[in-house]
């Protein structure tokens, strides 16, 4: 309809001005709440061309719009503003429209469509995922949901840390103090038993490290002396040496994180098309830096180490191979790069990663681009802040992170005990609550994370998150399930959604109609910000102007036959949007509570 009345306002500028103006001249947004009318039209752009005043300008298209576009039933000025009132019949077209497109206001996906990867996760195999990782995933997820909901084709993908020093601490501290102990053994989780060793080594290390200052020894002195440090470099040597036994407890250990991952993976309701590993790309990247010193683009300094100078771009000189030739996170990147470029015909690349790795990403697009990488100089950095819990930050070395998988049951459990407590259980099986307890406490934890702006730090706070009132993720949920049990019991009473027959509309149903049809929009403009937290306002929106509806007028004891198939049809639709628009975040939605 929006489109049917900008292509009427540019024929009213060709017909009343003799111009003609690109359609985002004509753009129309929605009227306030405090003016008349459903749509508005700023006419400051068209003063020059008609020489007037910018009511008579006003007055003039709106009295053209209302003689020649259907549509629009009348109209007001206020100044230069052109408020249009639309017709009840074109919202019921309106309307019709959505109802006949299961994914209306979403593209689909051709062979012709941009290839747009996203990597998200990135864990290290010496510790389980925490809530840091949490905001991470879901918000990777969530875009490769709204990027391919925009028309592209979307690669989800993960790097996988699983190489380094810390890589090291754990293995050594499980062959010092492990006595054998498995996951089937201890009845942990593979990466929970890792992360245990982790949280062991430093212990140790830092004990080690206060007796060597306590016999004169300098702090800096004192943490490359000590024995455990020392020795978990010298198992990092011989990781780099392919020594069997160092790289068998490696890659046996890995697979237990791994395993352990999966299930985390899978609560969490995220997946990717493919894996990479540093332990395969570093060997790529260095490579690509050698190939790069030999073109000139990179340089070598007297102690063998090798460097790009990027004080041309104001930036500075960034280190690329040290001294002993061992890679650095930028030239495990690059290597990545190599690599998904062999594998995908990637068109845009997206990095999401916390903001304290802006600089980071700075320099690889250079770099990228100096190597060749037609995508490199607009890959695009998803940069978001870090989560922070009421009682202050996370250390995972102290053992003191908030653990993703406690997280997710604390949230279940929450959803259970807050739902029995306002009688929302009633008549349900224990296997039927506990699956809605999962829906609704996993939909709180996503939604509290994902409304947020992504560049923000943010306050978790699990108590705030689930309340079936305001923003939150079980009030959209309710709405939703309470949509569903309406239309229920309309299929009983053998009641249908129908939009047929003269019908005249109130300004509740106007403003929900109006609001599903602002959806595509707002899956537009999420994809364009990069925004999951604009879909989530979007859900929030609709979901509060339907209970606004439900709140004055009866759906099912509606006065005449014609308004109930109408307001099950709106109702419908309203239920069928939430869940599209759930889905982006990655949310469930239960058919009942």
């Amino acid at each position: 309809m929006e489109k049917k009345i900008q292509q009427a306002v540019m024929s009213a500028i060709k017909e009343l001005y003799g111009q003609e103006i690109p359609e985002k001249l004509a753009t129309l947004q929605k009227t306030r709440a405090e003016f008349e009318g459903n749509l508005t039209l700023v006419v400051f752009p068209f003063l020059k061309m008609s020489k007037k005043a910018p009511e008579a300008t006003a007055e003039e298209i709106g009295q053209y719009l209302k003689e020649n576009c259907s549509a629009v039933s009348g109209y007001n000025v206020v100044k230069g503003f052109l408020n249009l009132s639309i017709g009840g019949n074109a919202w019921i077209n309106v309307l019709n429209e959505i109802d006949a497109n299961p994914h209306y206001g979403e593209k689909p996906v051709t062979d012709q469509s941009p290839l747009v990867m996203i990597e998200y996760s990135s864990p290290n195999t010496n510790k389980p995922l925490h809530l840091g990782h949490v905001r991470n995933n879901l918000l990777g997820w969530s875009l490769a949901q709204i990027m391919t909901a925009n028309g592209n084709k979307v690669v989800k993908t993960n790097i996988v840390n699983d190489r380094g020093i810390h890589i090291c601490k754990s293995m050594l501290a499980w062959l010092k103090w492990g006595n054998g102990e498995t996951p089937e053994t201890s009845g942990k989780k593979g990466d929970h038993l890792i992360g245990d060793y982790y949280v062991a080594f430093d212990k140790h290390y830092r004990e080690e490290v206060k007796e060597l200052m306590a016999k004169g020894m300098s702090e800096e002195e004192a943490k490359n002396e000590a024995p455990l440090i020392r020795e978990a470099h010298e198992m990092l040597v011989k990781w780099e040496q392919n020594n069997p036994e160092v790289r068998a407890l490696w890659r046996k250990m890995n697979e237990w994180v791994y395993a352990g991952f999966d299930e985390t993976y899978k609560a969490l309701g995220v997946a990717f098309d493919k894996i990479y590993y540093e332990s395969d790309t570093y060997l790529e990247g260095k490579e690509k830096v050698e190939e790069g010193l030999e073109k000139g683009l990179f340089y070598r300094r007297d102690d063998g180490s090798v460097w790009a100078d990027l004080t041309g771009e104001g930036l500075d000189e960034k280190l690329l191979l040290r001294s002993d030739g061992t890679s650095v996170y930028m030239t495990q990147d690059i290597g990545t790069a190599k690599l998904r470029f062999q594998d995908y015909p990637i068109d845009q690349m997206i990095y999401v990663v916390g903001n304290e790795q802006n600089y980071h990403f700075q320099v690889l697009s250079i770099l990228l681009d100096k190597l060749g990488f037609k995508w490199g100089k607009d890959l695009v950095h998803f940069s978001y802040g870090m989560v922070e819990l009421p009682n202050g930050k996370m250390k995972s070395r102290e053992g003191t992170v908030v653990d993703a998988d406690d997280l997710m049951q604390l949230m279940v459990d929450d959803a259970l005990k807050t739902s029995q407590e306002l009688g929302k259980f009633t008549d349900m099986s224990d296997e039927e609550r506990k699956e809605i307890a999962r829906i609704v406490g996993m939909g709180a934890l996503k939604y509290f994370i994902l409304k947020v702006d992504a560049r923000k730090n943010m306050l978790f706070n699990p108590e705030e998150s689930i309340d079936f009132n305001g923003n939150t993720g079980p009030f959209i949920q309710y709405t939703y399930a309470r949509i569903r049990s309406i239309l229920r019991k309309a299929e009983a009473e053998g009641l249908v959604a129908k939009t047929d027959g003269d019908i005249s509309l109130n300004e509740k149903e106007i403003a929900l109609i109006q609001k599903m049809s602002e959806y595509g929009a707002a899956v537009a403009q999420a994809g364009k910000d990069y925004s999951p937290s604009g879909i989530a306002n979007y859900c929030y929106e609709l979901t509060k102007a339907f209970n606004q509806f439900y709140h004055d007028y009866s759906i099912l004891g509606a006065e005449t036959q014609e308004q109930k198939q109408l307001r099950l049809a709106l109702a419908k639709n309203v239920a069928k949007t939430i869940k599209n628009g759930m889905s982006l975040l990655g949310i469930e939605v239960p058919e009942r509570m």
